[in-house]
């Protein structure tokens, strides 16, 4: 099993427009943040995209990404699924429309915001069928949990994917630990955990918040994502144990 991070950054990016790196080095390519998105692929071959993010175009040409067998979206925000559009070309030459799956909230939001991807227009195909994640259990041989997490006054999907004997859990955008949470994420070989910052953020997880959950859940091994600018690579990367990796865009982890 692999994960994929196409995107390791909080909704602005690293840098920020006006070219504010914050106090993150420019001449530290891992430093170079776009918007958060995974890839979560299989032995056999089979890929999962979780989140269309702003950069999604970018992140699959770099990642030489050409084919998806599903799409699992956390939640409406504009930087995690913005992108949308850029799955086109993964219908090109489909028998059908590619699989997606969110909660009930974010598939009406989806829906309202993206009509035409879900329902075809003017003669173009169906690029998703959009269904809810009530009873999924299973997606192109992965096993799919998922919870739903605190994310400020709005709400995020965490979800675990097991295949092939190991497990990858993705909290982003949260900003408390639930039991659900942990009952979910418990024991997985991997956990990709939101950390926006060092200071306590309002939304989202900050290092220590992120620390806890990893330490909660017993995971045996944790990349961060959804890191602002506030948060240099080599600077963090010093100071997190060393089961826990910063995340960067194209980091590849094998299980």
């Amino acid at each position: 099993m692999k994960l994929i991070m196409l995107g390791s950054g909080t909704s602005t990016g690293v840098p920020r427009i006006g070219n504010d790196w914050g106090d993150c080095d420019p001449a530290e390519p891992r430093n170079r943040r776009t918007r958060a998105s995974i890839i979560v692929e299989s032995a056999a071959g089979n890929r999962l995209l979780v989140d269309t993010s702003t950069d999604c175009r970018a992140q699959l040409l770099a990642n030489d990404i050409d084919r998806i067998d599903g799409v699992f979206w956390t939640h409406d925000h504009a930087d995690h699924c913005h992108g949308i559009d850029d799955l086109r070309p993964f219908r090109y030459g489909r028998a059908g429309p590619i699989p997606g799956y969110a909660v009930d909230e974010t598939a009406r939001r989806l829906r309202q915001r993206f009509g035409y991807v879900f329902a075809g227009q003017f003669g173009y195909p169906t690029i998703i069928t959009l269904e809810t994640l009530d009873r999924l259990r299973m997606c192109a041989g992965f096993g799919v949990g998922w919870c739903q997490m605190p994310h400020g006054h709005a709400q995020s999907t965490a979800f675990r994917f097991d295949a092939d004997g190991k497990s990858i859990g993705y909290a982003t955008d949260f900003s408390e630990i639930t039991g659900e949470m942990v009952d979910l994420l418990y024991g997985v070989d991997l956990l990709v955990s939101d950390c926006l910052r060092r200071e306590p953020h309002p939304t989202h997880a900050h290092l220590g918040m992120a620390l806890d959950l990893i330490e909660a859940t017993r995971a045996r091994r944790a990349v961060l994502t959804h890191l602002d600018k506030s948060l240099d690579y080599a600077t963090l990367s010093a100071e997190v144990p060393p089961h826990v990796t910063v995340g960067h865009d194209g980091l590849q982890v094998e299980l």
